[in-house]
């Protein structure tokens, strides 16, 4: 079985286009990814559904 992608917060960051101090403020109010461990590293499958609800709240 293949382990999930793991992305690096750069990554994260460029992806979504948002600063580091934001994702931190988000993170601090429970908004952002979840980050497994404590690591800044996000999962492709967690990234990919916290925007698919970021997306629906919006809409």
């Amino acid at each position: 079985m293949a382990r999930p992608q793991m992305l690096k917060l750069p990554e994260v960051l460029e992806e979504i286009g948002m600063s580091r101090a934001a994702f931190y403020r988000m993170r601090a109010r429970g908004q952002a990814p979840k980050l497994p461990n404590g690591q800044v590293r996000v999962s492709r499958a967690d990234l990919d559904a916290w925007w698919e609800s970021c997306t629906e709240h919006a809409a």
